[in-house]
């Protein structure tokens, strides 16, 4: 693995049975260009992939993550795969919903690139959120829509940074595994509503906040049984932060990287021997049983800089075995810290895989 980061094994839809036939083989890798690459391609897997931040003009506040996911498998039809969960520290509640699709409906996606997908509604619910969830976008303008029971938002995003392409040219070689194309958007500016069952008179609530996009496609199912510790931070001062640890079977490291964005969203590639994290907290999952790292102390040596994330909620535990076949950990973070300047603050996401067994 060139540096890849793992969050390609992240969790697919896949029929209950797979073909080994796969989409044509394609000539990897080729430049990215943008609106064109925004839109879905005709891979094994892909994935849009959403979490930030909101405020209420009263100053509540919450965490959220959105993602759409496809996978090509063989003759079956395409499958979709949605994730939708809100924090909500006020509240002291993790709230999250997934819906599952087959066929070409979902992509709306028009010729000349960017994206626009829908996931209907699944048979039967009732109650807020009863509706498509929605996802649409490119060259950094994007809008989505998704509800739940207590939950409903609807956001526009927008940023004027160029993508952040991983491994500084947005190709990952993830050796026996395959490839995968991967860029971010670290920094969107976020304005929309919220609606919420607590809220008086139930009128939605106007919200802004910041959000961190993922995009990522290619020809790659899973990889080893092990899996990952994917962190993204963005500081008060402009910089945005990611970094992932992989770990094989039984937890061993094999492999560490990241990417650093400076302010005005030039960025460059952090090798392994860059990043130091250590574990400080812990938490265990009374559904799951699994055992997740929940707080970690994060080194650049070579930046002088010290971060201390820690979740707003413990308990921020996705159990989507029933659309993706994974129990996964996914929350927002608060982050503190200091560098050569003095101290430094902002809010994160952090994804932990491969615990849950």
């Amino acid at each position: 693995m060139n540096g890849g980061i793992l969050r390609a094994a992240a969790p697919t839809p896949v029929p209950t049975v797979v073909p080994t036939a796969s989409p044509a083989s394609a000539e990897d890798p080729r430049p990215l260009l943008f609106p064109r690459d925004e839109a879905p391609h005709d891979r094994l897997t892909e994935w849009w992939y959403y979490t930030g931040h909101l405020q209420t003009d009263e100053g509540r506040r919450f965490g959220f993550e959105f993602v759409i996911f496809r996978a090509e498998r063989g003759d079956y039809p395409v499958a979709w795969a949605s994730h939708y969960a809100i924090t909500d520290p006020t509240a002291g509640s993790f709230t999250y919903r997934q819906r599952s699709e087959f066929g070409p409906q979902v992509d709306r996606s028009q010729a000349g690139g960017g994206f626009d997908l829908a996931v209907s509604v699944p048979a039967g619910l009732t109650g807020d959120g009863d509706a498509p969830w929605t996802m649409s976008g490119g060259s950094g303008r994007d809008h989505f829509s998704a509800g739940m029971p207590g939950y409903v938002i609807e956001l526009d995003l927008s940023t004027d940074r160029p993508p952040v392409l991983h491994d500084a040219d947005g190709w990952l070689d993830l050796g026996p595994a395959g490839g995968t194309y991967y860029y971010s958007r670290t920094r969107m500016d976020v304005a929309g509503t919220i609606s919420l069952a607590d809220a008086p008179g139930g009128a939605p609530l106007p919200v802004t906040g910041l959000a961190w996009f993922d995009h990522q496609w290619g020809d790659f199912i899973a990889v080893g049984a092990g899996g990952w510790d994917w962190f993204s931070v963005q500081l008060e001062d402009g910089r945005d932060l990611t970094i992932s640890r992989v770990h094989g079977p039984g937890g061993v490291e094999i492999l560490r990287y990241g990417t650093l964005v400076a302010a005005d969203g030039s960025f460059r590639h952090l090798a392994a021997d860059e990043i130091r994290i250590t574990v400080l907290g812990r938490w265990q999952s009374p559904r799951s049983g699994a055992d997740y790292p929940t707080v970690w102390q994060v080194e650049l040596p070579g930046e002088d800089l010290e971060l201390h994330l820690a979740p707003t909620l413990a308990d921020q535990e996705l159990d989507t075995t029933s659309s993706t076949g994974v129990i996964y950990w996914e929350g927002q973070v608060t982050v503190t810290g200091a560098d050569a300047d003095g101290p430094v603050g902002g809010l994160g996401y952090v994804e932990l895989t491969g615990y849950a067994k």
